[in-house]
């Protein structure tokens, strides 16, 4: 699914006109990337939690030529589904 299949949704159920749809959902996904830039969580009720973890420094390995490489830290996102989102792909 894209985001132009999100806006044709939110278009349909909603009944507003397709350029404020789209303004919604561009607005809905600038606030979630700003918000995680900023390290905080975002819990989405029913749906689950995304959080900005940061992962330390490691030595990883290169699989061609197996020589080490170190790997900078870095912040990563993650999700963890809410049991009532698990639930629901489960029953399908």
């Amino acid at each position: 699914m894209t985001k132009a299949d999100i806006v044709n949704l939110v278009f349909e159920k909603v009944g507003l006109p397709k350029n404020d749809c789209q303004d919604i959902v561009e607005s809905v996904f600038d606030t979630i990337k700003h918000t995680l830039i900023e390290g905080e969580s975002i819990k989405v009720s029913g749906f689950g939690t995304f959080n900005v973890r940061k992962k330390g420094s490691r030595v990883g390995r290169n699989p061609k030529t197996k020589q080490e490489v170190e790997i900078t830290p870095r912040r990563v996102v993650t999700f963890k589904a809410s049991d009532h989102l698990k639930a629901a792909i489960e029953k399908m």
